[in-house]
């Protein structure tokens, strides 16, 4: 597995022409077909004919002509747009014809280019054509993936702010300082016998000190950050007929699952996707929980065990008209260290000023149970925006948005890695360990945070990012 050092800007990395359609499948109004590589305008002006002849940055008017025996025939008009190396987002001549969004149409283009010369594009090619040359860092290479899966606003706006460089910019003081302070080392250990000063512990310990705070605060983002970035998902658990359903409504606002008055209704998961403040949230209506003899039930509530174990939140619906049962009682006992929330429900029908006051009736539930209580009624609607913001407070930690957060696993093991390093550092220096293994330790945290912003990432590493991107982008 080779390490790979990406040159600031390296213009004319590839030699060959790539093409794609870049709107996605199925019709539209607008379809693009997109061409980069140093064959980009010669291919462009073949496959279409131009009412001008192309210049940089400027649209262009041209018909799509389909070759026939009897001559070309015009099937369609688009607007050729060129951009010429390296003023692109690929640093390469790039071209993109916006024909109606016909697929037959599309696929001719794109066929044609192809017996040009042009080849087609790979997954993530443009972009990682982008970043090879110097035009993104990873980081923001990433970004622009995020941006197109993003489903919520919040996911939309975190992605631009990544690819405005927000994560590379709280980076790039701390590396700027952590490369000062090798080449005080460096300096020190290559010319000790040219009169140049030995840093002394205390100036080394004095220059490592201030760059471990940033990372720990950077990496705490990652909490945040990361369910931006996937989201989370809420099992709504309970008894039979505990109104389990009609809270799921209540929060996908419709009608998805099925609330009738006979116990059992629900006998598998319903699932709906929604955004709560901005954080894409999975809800799971289960089956109740109950002894079962019925084969149908018995599967529902073995499916509501493994939904219990793999959500990330949970929110237990307990009936305000009965008293716990034993079943109520075994779910809130192996719930009690998991995020987790208790909703009492029907709180219409019992007016309890207090929700917590419930549980108060069996002391041996109440006394081990210390997670969020409150009052609903799906009836009536009450209770059910505070429900809300618990929920999001709950998936979310109390961690405020800010930008530049961690939205990978990836970032945050760079993080985690520099930082580990730096602490490694600050120890040796203390101990007085030779100058040559303090630098190894800030070495190590030089390339962690390389590999952050792509300037220093294994191959595989890299192929595996953007072959996870969709083909044309």
């Amino acid at each position: 597995m080779s390490e790979r050092e990406i040159p600031a800007s390296a213009p004319g990395i590839a030699v060959d022409t790539i093409a794609a359609i870049s709107t996605p499948p199925g019709r539209g109004g607008i379809g693009i077909v997109r061409l980069s590589g140093p064959l980009s305008a010669a291919i462009t002006a073949q496959l279409v004919s131009l009412h001008q002849p192309l210049e940089h940055s400027r649209a262009r008017l041209a018909d799509v002509l389909d070759e026939q025996e009897s001559g070309r025939e015009q099937i369609d008009q688009a607007v050729v747009t060129y951009f010429a190396a390296p003023n692109s987002y690929t640093s390469e001549d790039l071209v993109e014809i916006a024909a109606h969004g016909s697929p037959v149409v599309l696929d001719l283009l794109l066929r044609r280019a192809l017996n040009l010369g042009a080849r087609l594009a790979e997954p993530g090619e443009f972009t990682q054509r982008a970043f090879l040359s110097g035009k993104l860092d990873l980081t923001q290479a990433e970004a622009v993936r995020d941006l197109i899966e993003a489903q919520t606003l919040t996911q939309a706006r975190q992605a631009a702010s990544q690819m405005g460089g927000a994560l590379s910019r709280r980076v790039a003081p701390l590396k700027e300082s952590l490369v000062e302070l090798i080449a005080l080392l460096e300096a020190g250990i290559d010319f000790a016998e040219d009169d140049v000063d030995v840093a002394p512990k205390t100036e080394i310990a004095r220059r490592i000190g201030p760059l471990i705070p940033p990372l720990v605060a950077l990496e705490a983002t990652f909490a945040r950050g990361r369910i931006v970035h996937d989201g989370l998902t809420l099992a709504i658990v309970g008894r039979p007929n505990a109104g389990k359903s009609s809270l799921f409504n209540r929060l996908v606002e419709r009608d998805r699952a099925i609330v009738t008055a006979s116990p059992g209704t629900t006998r598998d998961l319903v699932t709906e996707r929604i955004s709560l403040g901005g954080i894409p949230l999975e809800l799971v209506d289960t089956a109740g929980l109950r002894e079962a003899f019925e084969e149908a039930e018995q599967i529902g509530i073995t499916r509501t065990r493994e939904a219990l174990a793999d959500a990330g939140l949970v929110l237990v619906v307990l009936d305000a008209t009965q008293r716990l049962n034993d079943e109520e009682r075994k779910l809130l006992a192996a719930v009690v260290d998991r995020p987790a929330l208790i909703a009492i429900n029907k709180s219409d029908l019992t007016g309890e000023a207090e929700p917590a006051a419930f549980l108060q009736e069996d002391r041996s539930v109440a006394m081990g149970i210390n997670i969020p209580v409150l009052a609903t009624s799906a009836l009536t609607g009450n209770g059910i925006a505070d429900l809300r913001e618990r929920i999001l407070a709950l998936a979310t930690g109390g961690a405020a948005a800010e930008p530049g957060l961690l939205t990978s696993l990836r970032h945050q093991q760079a993080i985690a890695a520099a930082r580990t390093a730096l602490l490694d550092a600050d120890r040796a220096n203390a101990s007085g360990i030779p100058h040559e293994m303090i630098l190894l330790d800030l070495y190590r945290a030089l390339w962690a945070l390389d590999s952050l912003t792509g300037q220093t990432t294994p191959d595989d590493i890299l192929n595996l990012i953007f072959s996870t991107f969709c083909i044309g982008k």
